[in-house]
């Protein structure tokens, strides 16, 4: 049965974390399949090989690439299916002297060797109008698309007033690594369950979840605070290894639902401001400190204003005191 898979996702993400990087890539051949069946497909013309030489060439090929000036993850999803599993990455990518990014599309296949996921398939593109290579637009699929999101129900966008949460585990990819995917996946799926069970609790919505990381929303400012303290105390509570923490940041405002997603300005605030934060914090903005001002049980201290990343200006911080 097929199925969505949370650990090839983050399987996926440390090879591209990988290639983002340009740290350590004599570690990628260890991502490689055994197998003369080995496949390695790239965007050149030529870029076709197959077997021992991918292994022996992967870790090269990619430290000739520059590190990029931009390498932005636009879609991502993974499934497994038994012995075999996939996942499908865009990429905005730009390298340094070009005017423009590029749309990298890579698709991974997996097979399960011993305890651990291996790709045998790797096969990555970038886009080529088709009235260039075929002489005419293909249209098809794409004009479904367009009507469905015409006419369909689900595909029809919403604003409104959210306070938006997200979390990130600190150190996950050296975790990972020493665990094991195995270990890890059971981890964080469980992690994830302890999540969601607080959120709901606190009549949030779990929106989703980004490799080791997660995306709620919450009706009020008090609920997603309240959620934050449960969440960080349970994860404080544990008492068998391995023992992580994590980073929580809030932002609230205007958001766009589309499809069960959450999109804007205060979302990617919201993931900026949880960025900020180290292990065990609750970073929170001023806008969501506004709205619970005067209401007992929240306990703040204040930060110097500081530079989050991809936003202008300084922003206005507090710290949500959760262990006193």
């Amino acid at each position: 049965m097929i199925h969505s898979s949370p650990e090839l996702l983050a399987v996926s993400r440390r090879w591209y974390e990988i290639l983002r990087t340009k740290k350590n890539t004599e570690e990628l051949r260890n991502f490689l399949s055994k197998a003369e069946e080995l496949r390695f497909v790239g965007t050149g013309e030529g870029e076709y090989w197959s077997g021992q030489a991918v292994r022996d060439g992967v870790s090269g090929f990619f430290a000739e690439i520059p590190a990029p000036v931009v390498f932005e993850e636009i879609e991502a999803e993974a499934f497994e299916n038994g012995e075999t599993g996939w996942s499908s990455f865009v990429h905005k990518i730009q390298f340094v002297g070009f005017d423009e990014a590029v749309f990298y599309r890579t698709v991974l296949i997996f097979v399960l060797e011993g305890a651990a996921w291996k790709i045998i398939n790797r096969h990555a593109s970038v886009p080529t109008p088709n009235i260039e290579l075929v002489g005419k637009e293909q249209l098809a699929i794409q004009k479904l698309i367009d009507a469905a999101r015409d006419e369909g129900p689900e595909l029809t966008q919403t604003e409104g007033l959210a306070s938006v949460l997200f979390t990130d585990v600190e150190g996950s990819t050296a975790l990972a690594e020493a665990l094991g995917d195995q270990r890890w996946s059971v981890l964080i799926e469980n992690h994830f369950r302890v999540l969601s069970a607080i959120i709901e609790k606190h009549h949030g919505q779990f929106v989703k979840s980004l490799g080791d990381g997660t995306l709620s929303v919450f009706p009020s400012a008090k609920e997603a605070l309240a959620a934050a303290i449960k969440i960080q105390k349970a994860i404080a509570s544990v008492s068998e290894e391995p023992f992580f923490g994590i980073r929580i940041g809030i932002h609230t405002g205007d958001v766009v639902q589309s499809r069960g997603d959450f999109f804007g300005t205060v979302v990617n605030k919201a993931s900026r401001i949880t960025t900020a934060g180290v292990a065990g914090e609750i970073l929170v903005s001023d806008v969501t400190r506004a709205m619970v001002a005067g209401q007992t049980g929240f306990s703040f201290s204040g930060l110097e204003p500081r530079l989050l990343k991809g936003l202008r200006g300084h922003h206005v911080l507090y710290r949500l005191q959760w262990n006193n």
